[in-house]
């Protein structure tokens, strides 16, 4: 599956819809649906609602977080919102506010 990049120097608000992969260097606003894998890089920041298969942070996400298998925060990477997917990992060094829900599997709406 190809990988799609939102560079460093691009803004977007609204509404992201991919299929594929999803790298974000840059800041996104609004709501963001992946079929794929949605990473954000250490420039990215997101502000956003986010459903994705799996997500990993490694800069910032601010909004509520859905994944079908993995939502990871390594370290450096900072999340603040409610996350819904059947594994979370949070490494040392990362920051996460918010609740967790790993009660069921989730199937992701997607557009």
């Amino acid at each position: 599956m190809a990988s799609t990049v939102i560079g460093g120097s691009t803004r977007i608000e609204g509404e992201v819809l991919e299929n594929a992969d999803l790298h974000i260097r840059g800041e996104v606003k609004g709501r963001i649906v992946v079929r794929g894998d949605l990473f954000v890089d250490t420039t990215g920041t997101v502000e956003a609602s986010v459903e994705a298969d799996n997500l990993e942070v490694a800069g910032q996400v601010t909004g509520n977080m859905t994944a079908v298998k993995k939502v990871e925060i390594i370290s450096g990477g900072r999340a603040v919102g409610d996350v819904r997917a059947q594994r979370i990992l949070i490494a040392d060094g990362a920051v996460f506010k918010g609740n967790v829900d790993m009660s069921a599997p989730v199937s992701a709406s997607r557009a």
